[in-house]
């Protein structure tokens, strides 16, 4: 997740040096709308990739079934092999960067596009990944642990940016160095990575029944159909996707614009504004470590039901942003302490929507949380097209407090919206459509106990052998 969000991130780093007139480095003059459609241009490709079409592949008359359809290329190729070929193509991309922007605006956004294209993959591969590996008793920390990563990583390549823009690299070194590091990681991925316990080489017989037996997965989810049908008909499914908009739209809002806000509001600079920039992003990764074992805490003793917890988290992680927004909307660069203070807290506490809606895709369905995933993000990445280009339209004087007060007012009223959705009509309970007809013995079984909301984590060496 780090190595991923250096590809994503990168590019809102280096927008600024890359428009300001440096020593040692090329630097060209794009205004505020060719800067918004770079930033947007990114999610073009995003949304186009999180669900490849649905076809129907035939497979030999000797299996079980004649047939098999797939909604994500990671439940017919793996999520191993797609996850690891997507970001080593995005490295490579990374590395051309600076030769696109040399031939002009237009070629960064077709870089932007492709690079979108093989990042959409990245979080449906990732959930897939996650039913197949992470007990239910353990959901909250190993999930938030793993997508942290995301904020960790925006953190680190935001204050690391200030000093690569001033070495004799200068901004085009955050691509070469980002491209290295996400080759790198591939391949030590496709070494050691592993799509399930079951393929797993070096996991113990007892770990991987531990798991398996935890997770309400099973095996023969690659070969059972997605029941699309099922999931739009869900109104918990549409819950869950207001609230993945709304954090959506306020996350890749600040992410995109606010290394622009602080360095034309606040009149930082580009040093000053890389540090700051990534200080937010460094509070939600440590905010979601600490949130996700409260949550798990509470549920396992069964203080809360598993529904109320993600609702009582979200809410935290979306409705305290909007809060911090609003007050954000009045700030000057005479109050640069305040508004540092606001924006720090306007992205930490979304931490609280990694105990939300982020793992509620797994609660719903652990068979197929990946294409869940997919359509979610897919849906949600429109959002993130439309933000820069809304925030482009409004800011004509990016100078102006008073037009980043309704670039703020507009993000806080859409976490509003979306997690007052979630709240009616979430539900973190395992579906019916998450297990073939012939298992609906087991699946009234599991629903029976995710309802009494009364899971309880094995406390002993004993527990865990079963």
């Amino acid at each position: 997740m780090m190595i991923n969000y250096f590809q994503r991130v990168n590019i809102s780093a280096a927008i600024v040096p890359m428009t300001q007139s440096t020593a040692g480095a090329p630097f060209y003059n794009w205004d505020t709308s060719d800067k918004s459609l770079i930033l947007s241009s990114f999610f073009w490709g995003y949304v186009v990739s999180q669900v490849p079409a649905g076809r129907r592949f035939r497979v030999p008359e000797s299996s079980t079934a004649n047939s098999f359809s797939v909604g994500l290329l990671a439940k017919r190729f793996g999520a191993k092999l797609v996850l690891g070929v997507a970001t080593a193509i995005g490295g490579i991309l990374c590395f051309f960067h600076p030769l696109a922007a040399h031939s002009g605006w237009e070629s960064v956004c077709v870089l932007r596009v492709f690079t979108g294209i093989v990042q959409g993959t990245v979080y449906p591969c990732v959930h897939t990944l996650l039913a197949k590996w992470v007990p239910r008793t353990e959901r909250g920390f190993l999930t938030t642990g793993i997508y942290s990563g995301a904020q960790f990583g925006t953190a680190v390549i935001l204050v690391t940016s200030g000093f690569i823009f001033e070495s004799s690299m200068g901004w085009p070194g955050l691509f070469y160095l980002s491209g290295g590091l996400s080759v790198a990681w591939a391949l030590l991925f496709f070494w050691q990575g592993a799509n399930e316990p079951a393929t797993a080489p070096k996991i113990s017989k007892i770990e991987q029944e531990y798991i398996e037996s935890l997770t309400g997965s099973n095996s023969a989810s690659q070969s059972m159909p997605v029941p699309w049908m099922s999931i739009f008909r869900s109104p918990a499914f549409y819950g869950l996707l207001a609230a993945h908009c709304g954090f959506t739209w306020g996350f890749y809002t600040l992410l995109t614009e606010m290394p622009t806000y602080m360095s034309k509001v606040l009149q930082l600079n580009v040093k000053s504004n890389a540090f700051l920039s990534s200080l937010p992003y460094f509070a939600m990764g440590v905010l979601c470590l600490v949130v996700s074992p409260i949550s798990d805490l509470l549920i396992n003793r069964g203080t809360i039901s598993i529904t109320t917890a993600r609702k009582l988290f979200n809410s935290i992680g979306q409705w305290g942003p909007m809060a911090c927004l609003i007050g954000l909307g009045y700030m000057t660069a005479d109050e640069k302490t305040w508004a540092i203070l606001l924006l720090t807290l306007a992205v930490g506490i979304n931490a609280g929507c990694s105990c939300g809606y982020l793992i509620n895709h797994i609660d719903l369905s652990p068979n197929f949380a990946g294409p869940m995933m997919g359509v979610t993000n897919g849906i949600a990445g429109v959002t993130s097209i439309v933000a820069p280009l809304v925030v482009g339209a409004i800011l004509n004087n990016e100078e102006d407090p008073s037009q980043w007060r309704v670039v703020f007012f507009i993000t806080g009223g859409v976490y509003l919206v979306c997690n007052t959705l979630f709240v009616i009509f979430g539900k973190a309970t395992v579906q019916s459509w998450n297990e073939a007809p012939s298992m609906s013995s087991t699946m009234t079984l599991r629903n029976n106990l995710e309802n009494d909301s009364r899971t309880i984590a094995p406390t002993s060496d004993k527990d865990h052998r079963f």
